[in-house]
């Protein structure tokens, strides 16, 4: 780490503003994570690899350390070298307990409409629901990601998570067409739709159909506002023995098939034992499978043309 009065590097790279309020953002957020899972976490929001692909997890979590040692996270919690053991529990109260339901058809709790999370009261309140009432509950996803509920006039509706696309699946992989370097130098340009919880007392008609086709015209900008990179495909992974995908489908999701019952970021190729997942993408650009087939052109590549 170097730093001045007015700048600080990482492994030669100057942080800008937007980096270093990330960096904070992220240690307040999840005070109780320890330090070797914040650099992870860090390290994939702000790409810090590697030449062979691999994240720089040790540089970061010595680089944090010294962040907090100059001062710079001065005024976040305290940075652990280790967390508590067991999951981390997220600490419930009244704001997320059952509002007033509602039901019928769509047309009477139009406009609908999606909220980027962007201060920590909302960050809380979605932690909340989905610890309350999704089936897997909260997890820290790892990685970048975007949050959003989903309003409407008369009150809160759903709560939609969205996070750094799966390393390998085989059917996604598949469908695309790219190729190991390709998939490295693009995967960034596809996002995973990690969490969709309708709140459980809402009873709308269509209504989480609805929902993803505001995210198709919506994420793309958001996404790329946050990490300057432009998704052109959207994936989910949809548990068959609990639902059927069906509102997926209804807003023209495809289905590629079956995951081979591997984490969702193993990148080894060893972790088997899960349930198989039904994969379904949604391309949010023209071509999309040819875009992230594509490789970037050097410039003595352009020179020759």
């Amino acid at each position: 780490m170097t730093s001045s009065r007015d700048s600080i590097s990482f492994c030669g790279y100057k942080l800008s503003v937007d980096d270093l309020n990330l960096i904070r953002q992220i240690v307040d957020d999840f005070p109780a994570l320890s330090l070797t899972k914040l650099a992870f976490t860090i390290c994939e929001l702000l790409d810090w690899r590697r030449p062979n692909g691999s994240l720089k997890t040790r540089e970061c979590f010595v680089f944090l350390q010294q962040l907090q040692g100059q001062g710079w996270l001065a005024q976040l919690p305290s940075l652990r070298p280790t967390g508590p053991r067991g999951p981390q529990s997220v600490v419930l109260d009244e704001t997320s307990e059952p509002s007033t339901p509602l039901a019928g058809k769509l047309r009477f709790y139009l406009p609908v409409q999606l909220q980027l999370i962007t201060n920590r009261a909302d960050r809380q309140l979605f932690q909340q629901h989905l610890e309350r009432y999704h089936y897997l509950g909260y997890r820290v996803p790892y990685g970048a990601q975007l949050r959003y509920f989903a309003h409407c006039p008369q009150g809160l509706l759903a709560c939609l998570l969205f996070s750094s696309a799966a390393w390998k699946m085989a059917p996604r992989d598949t469908w695309i067409g790219w190729d190991q370097l390709a998939r490295s130098t693009n995967l960034p340009l596809v996002v995973n739709n990690s969490r969709f919880l309708i709140l459980p007392w809402i009873h709308i008609k269509f209504l989480a159909s609805h929902i993803l086709s505001l995210v198709a015209h919506q994420l793309p900008q958001d996404w790329e506002s946050r990490y300057n990179a432009r998704p052109v495909l959207l994936e989910t992974l949809v548990d068959p023995q609990r639902f059927a995908g069906t509102c997926y489908r209804a807003a023209n999701w495809i289905d590629l098939g079956d995951t081979q019952g591997r984490g969702r970021m193993d990148r080894s190729g060893q972790a088997l034992g899960r349930a198989p997942k039904r994969i379904f993408v949604y391309p949010l650009a023209r071509q999309a499978r040819s875009r992230l087939c594509q490789l970037p052109v050097s410039g003595d590549e352009r020179l020759r043309k």
